[in-house]
């Protein structure tokens, strides 16, 4: 498994993958257990927790906003508690870092905190870090990979490199990718240090393919956002649909791909249902 520093281009086509929410079926649990409870805690939100927490999971579940940073959720969700509930400190500092161009990751906001020593970005990265250790510490009967990802992966890795593009962190990708066997068929992993999908996408572009011969695969809004930005193909992954859209990737999608039909009609249909499926 190769960082993005080390990764070499071994084939013609390049096939992206998010992991929560995509290839793993692990983004319910872990924002109904693990995200939005630490957001409640570290804010001493309890009042108001059964409407915060409805909140959260809505806007990083179940609306276009699904699948969306952390630290740009943790925004979207303190800028409504300010407004609606309590006032929350130094949220200005929050806003300007998450919209600073910054990499939204612990290591970059620990850099802005030795710069600012704002109050407010070290809640964030102690709300990060808990977040980090609640989901270390779910059981492994709730980190599991959709059916026919393993299959889908080792049947695309024949003619195609496989990254993982994803924005969560990078020790937990490569424990439940490496337990379920996942590792094996990819080749690269680019997770929340590395940078935004989108940067990811264009760093994997330098290696020379053809941007009509990479796929990004996700089952959020910037996961299609990123392969627009780079001019890269989307296949989405739908939610509660996911069995199903792997198993036509296998049939009909990676197929599009390596005959050059992808373009057009065929990813228009895929788009239009995503974005149906998300309410948009």
């Amino acid at each position: 498994m190769s960082t993005i520093q080390k990764f070499k281009r071994k084939k013609d086509y390049l096939v992206c993958v998010d992991s929560d929410g995509c290839a793993m079926d692990t983004m319910d649990c872990k924002h109904i257990h693990c995200f939005g409870p630490c957001l409640v805690e570290e804010w001493a939100l309890d009042p108001w927790k059964d409407a915060i927490l409805a909140r959260w999971n809505d806007i990083n579940l179940y609306t276009m906003t699904r699948g969306i940073n952390r630290f740009k959720g943790l925004n979207m969700m303190l800028t409504e508690v300010d407004a609606q509930y309590t006032p929350i400190d130094h949220l200005a500092d929050l806003t300007a870092w998450v919209n600073s161009g910054a990499a939204p990751s612990n290591d970059a906001l620990q850099k802005a905190i030795d710069e600012t020593g704002s109050p407010i970005l070290k809640k964030a990265l102690s709300w990060s870090k808990a977040v980090n250790k609640a989901i270390t510490a779910l059981p492994d009967s709730v980190k599991l990979p959709y059916p026919g990802v393993k299959e889908a992966l080792a049947f695309a890795h024949e003619k195609a490199d496989i990254a993982i593009v994803s924005s969560a962190n990078p020790d937990a990708v490569l424990e439940e990718w490496d337990k379920y066997g996942l590792l094996p068929h990819t080749d690269v992993v680019c997770a929340q240090d590395v940078g935004s999908k989108a940067y990811c996408i264009a760093e994997l572009l330098k290696q020379g393919y053809a941007a009509d011969h990479v796929l990004m695969c996700g089952d959020a809004l910037g996961d299609m956002d990123a392969a627009t930005q780079n001019g890269v193909f989307y296949y989405p992954i739908r939610v509660r649909q996911e069995k199903a859209c792997w198993e036509e990737f296998v049939a009909e999608g990676f197929g599009h791909l390596l005959n050059g039909t992808y373009a057009g009609a065929y990813q228009q249909a895929k788009i239009d249902a995503f974005l149906k499926n998300l309410g948009g």
